[in-house]
């Protein structure tokens, strides 16, 4: 059965289970969430996901919400990218720290920067979340000196959680050349068989 992923190439949280998907070697297939047309707040959508988000995964009876869930039920069913048994803490410590830290605030920044009329970009907010992401660029830098891949010796949901937001070309406040692990774990990413950009592997962009 082929898998269905609502989603919309713009949405760095979709990617996130985009790319799990797209490497994990299941059959699946995105759905085109409308979502600056307003398709998440219909109550069809609702009905399908009441936080109104996106994405959703539809697996048969099964209907999935949050990247971080998606990217475990992927795991559970193909064995991948959950890391070694002595090392899933590690691995969902890394995706809580994205989820709390990177991905949240570079997703609402972004959005503030680039998809509001110019002059409704609330500047003050605009800064201060730049403030915190250049602190969670640094952590995550700092983490992967010497290292490869956040946790362990391959892939995990860790770097597909992490690196959601950090190939778009829109500016949110990321310098991948002032951030030399950072950047170098990008490319470890982007050259994992199979490896897709997010406005390549989902419908919708700019």
């Amino acid at each position: 059965m082929t898998l269905q992923l609502h989603c919309f190439g713009e949405s760095g949280n979709s990617y996130k289970a985009a790319l799990a998907l797209e490497l994990s070697g299941l059959a699946w297939e995105p759905v085109k969430v409308d979502f600056f047309a307003g398709a998440s707040r219909t109550p069809e959508y609702r009905a399908l996901n009441a936080m109104g988000e996106a994405p959703v995964l539809v697996d048969g009876d099964v209907t999935l919400t949050q990247s971080g869930v998606i990217q475990q039920y992927i795991s559970d069913k193909t064995g991948k990218f959950a890391g070694a048994p002595a090392e899933k803490y590690e691995v969902l410590r890394w995706v809580l720290f994205d989820n709390h830290k990177l991905s949240s605030m570079a997703g609402m920044t972004r959005f503030l920067m680039n998809f509001l009329p110019e002059d409704k970009r609330p500047q003050d907010v605009i800064a201060f979340n730049q403030g915190r992401l250049q602190g969670a660029f640094a952590t995550l830098n700092a983490h992967l000196e010497g290292r490869d891949w956040i946790v362990g010796d391959g892939l995990t949901n860790a770097d597909l959680s992490c690196c959601g937001y950090l190939y778009y070309p829109e500016p949110f406040g990321f310098d991948r050349a002032a951030f030399a692990n950072i950047d170098r774990w990008l490319d470890n990413i982007a050259q994992t068989p199979g490896w897709k950009h997010p406005y390549d592997l989902m419908p919708g962009s700019p």
